[in-house]
């Protein structure tokens, strides 16, 4: 029977910061493992036998305004600029998403500056005296038409249920811009790995006092080997076998196809709003990997409450139930909760790797007291 000082469950993003942490930091032994054949969890980034580069998991994005963050995870790659620009199919056009002035001008036929759009989102905005839901706060932004034509239907696919049903954070993430900046994000630093995401954490988990073991369970191992401490990243419901249920989560299908074309598309997303088309958007990979090929592959990401739990579903009664694992993981000496499966918060992956290097510096304090 072997003995480490941490197991970590997920080779993720966030299992795989904190195994770094906890070998490069304290010297400690790490056994990582994670039941996929493969490391970097959701950022998992192959290439195909054609030689193309995509997201296996949907397209990833880095963007962040965490100093931090970037400088720890520059240690393992370098970085290519990129920002990304979705358009939204409405009414036989794409238009920019988030909704800017380029978007009011193109869909309602006018030529208006920064100050025309401004005073044009007034006139239909729907003021709420309390925001509660997604729909609250997008409806009181630009009014009930635009968020038809947008949200809506995107919404109920993407969650399978209502804006009026979602915490107002959901779609609040998304902002509205009076000015023509087409950039779906607006953080300071815009990057993506030159290398790929897989081999960043290849590179952050290469360490000698970090044992990887892809392909096995949880309680294959829990059988197998002794740890001073538990790092859980998969979902906190599985952990506690279900006691309170069921916490609610979203998964995608994600259709791949390769075009005979350098480039499919305008921009690395083209989302899909209208309910009459089943899936949520096209993603082009060559965007977002710089990649130079004759080629090109492309995904349609299809929503469902079966398959790979992506999303936890941010909702009054989910979060309390979510509450009652959190009490009860309170009480679980010897591990640690971390991502956004064991959180239960819709991280993104800044986030998650900012919440992993916290988790990392207290169990490095744990493990120092403990020596």
């Amino acid at each position: 029977m072997s003995a480490y000082d941490v197991l970590v469950v997920g080779a993720g993003l966030a299992g795989s910061t904190i195994a770094e942490r906890c070998a490069g930091e304290f010297g400690a032994n790490v056994l990582l493992i994670d039941r996929r054949p493969h490391l970097a969890g959701n950022c998992h980034d192959p290439i195909g036998d054609d030689g193309l580069q995509y997201h296996q998991y949907g397209p990833h994005i880095f963007h962040t305004n965490a100093e931090r963050v970037v400088r720890y995870l520059s240690a393992f790659t370098a970085w290519r600029p990129y920002e990304h620009r979705v358009l939204a199919n409405i009414d036989g056009r794409q238009v920019p998403i988030p909704i800017n002035q380029t978007t009011i001008n193109a869909l309602y036929g006018l030529d208006l500056d920064e100050a025309g759009v401004t005073a044009f989102l007034d006139r239909v905005a729907e003021p709420r005296a309390e925001i509660r839901s997604s729909e609250d706060v997008i409806v009181a932004r630009v009014g009930r038409e635009l968020y038809d034509r947008f949200f809506a239907g995107y919404t109920r696919k993407h969650w399978g249920r209502d804006a009026s049903q979602l915490d107002a954070s959901v779609c609040g993430r998304i902002p509205t811009r009076t000015n023509a900046d087409d950039r779906y994000f607006s953080d300071r630093f815009q990057l993506m790995p030159v290398a790929g995401y897989t081999k960043m954490v290849e590179r952050m988990t290469d360490h000698p006092r970090i044992e990887r073991v892809l392909g096995v369970d949880y309680h294959e191992i829990a059988d197998r080997a002794r740890f001073r401490h538990v790092v859980f990243t998969g979902p906190i419901d599985a952990y506690f076998e279900y006691r309170f249920g069921r916490l609610p989560y979203r998964s995608l299908r994600f259709a791949f196809e390769t075009h005979d074309v350098e480039r499919y598309q305008a921009a690395g997303c083209v989302n899909e709003p209208s309910e009459d088309v089943p899936y949520l958007r096209t993603t082009e990979y060559k965007h977002l990997t710089g990649q130079r090929h004759a080629k090109t592959i492309v995904s349609r990401e299809y929503p469902s409450d079966e398959g790979e739990p992506y999303y936890p579903v941010p909702a009054p009664e989910s979060r309390e139930q979510y509450r009652k694992y959190a009490l009860l993981a309170a009480r679980t000496p010897g591990v640690t909760f971390v991502g956004r499966l064991a959180e239960y918060r819709y991280y993104n992956m800044d986030q998650a790797v900012a919440s992993a290097l916290r988790a990392a510096d207290e169990l490095v304090g744990v493990l120092r007291a403990a020596s």
